[in-house]
């Protein structure tokens, strides 16, 4: 509902760079969007992040298309953390379910076909492969109420991007005012491009209920197995609806 809140050519033409990156209806020119990320990225993204707004049909794809792919770059600048992520690795059989490695297993498997095993564990030096569980999950929330526009719009979908590819098997991003929508539950397949795009087209509206979203992170991290769980949360948290947040906190 609250997406279809759009924002007309006449007040966009109130920043002052809008009509060298649209100088007529329909046209997002990308020339001069390359030129304007090279002088004021900040501003130029977040200029872009209103135009996903635009009345302008044509304007709002081509902002939208243009916004997410700058934004999906952004996220993957950086050190990207992958240990613990979608690895194999050798563990005792007692310890985990997997694949026998019968290299790693031939000296146990040889001295209980033999007999001569002093364990009374039968499975004690048999190796196995399993999948490393992600050494951390991450929830990020991201406050979509009244103020939700601009620059804060793009610094959620950039936020939302890196979270993605820093733990991409164990994350979630969830957009909350009144309620909480889940844009990526934890152990859902998504890929980062579809995630900033629903962000995008996401408008200021709505009080602020942070005990939800924070309820809503606990709920989305519980399924998780990692040892380090995290939420990150975007917001003024200046909260004006539903009861204290702070036992959520906790």
């Amino acid at each position: 509902e609250a997406s279809r809140r759009t924002t007309s050519r006449r007040d966009l033409a109130r920043n002052r760079h809008f009509e060298e990156l649209s100088p007529e209806v329909g046209v997002l020119d990308p020339d001069a969007v390359a030129e304007a990320m090279d002088a004021d990225p900040d501003e130029t993204l977040a200029l872009l992040a209103e135009l996903t707004g635009a009345t302008d049909e044509r304007l709002r794809a081509l902002a939208q298309q243009m916004a997410g792919r700058l934004v999906v770059e952004l996220g993957r600048i950086g050190h990207l953390d992958r240990r613990g992520v979608g690895r194999l690795r050798r563990v005792p059989l007692r310890d985990a379910d997997g694949d026998i490695d019968l290299d790693a297993s031939l000296d146990a498997v040889v001295a209980l076909r033999s007999g001569v095993s002093t364990s009374g564990d039968r499975t004690d030096g048999l190796q196995v492969h399993a999948w490393q569980r992600p050494a951390t999950a991450v929830c990020l929330l991201v406050d979509r109420s009244g103020s939700m526009a601009g620059d804060r719009l793009a610094a959620a979908a950039v936020a939302a991007a890196s979270v993605m590819f820093r733990a991409p098997l164990d994350c979630s991003v969830v957009a909350f005012a009144e309620d909480a929508v889940v844009l990526k539950s934890q152990d859902q397949v998504r890929s980062p491009d579809d995630v900033v795009t629903d962000l995008l087209r996401l408008r200021g509206f709505g009080v602020t209920d942070l005990a939800q979203a924070l309820r809503t992170a606990a709920a989305q991290l519980s399924r998780s197995t990692a040892g380090h769980r995290v939420t990150l949360l975007m917001s003024d948290c200046r909260v004006t609806a539903g009861g204290d947040p702070l036992p959520h906190v906790a």
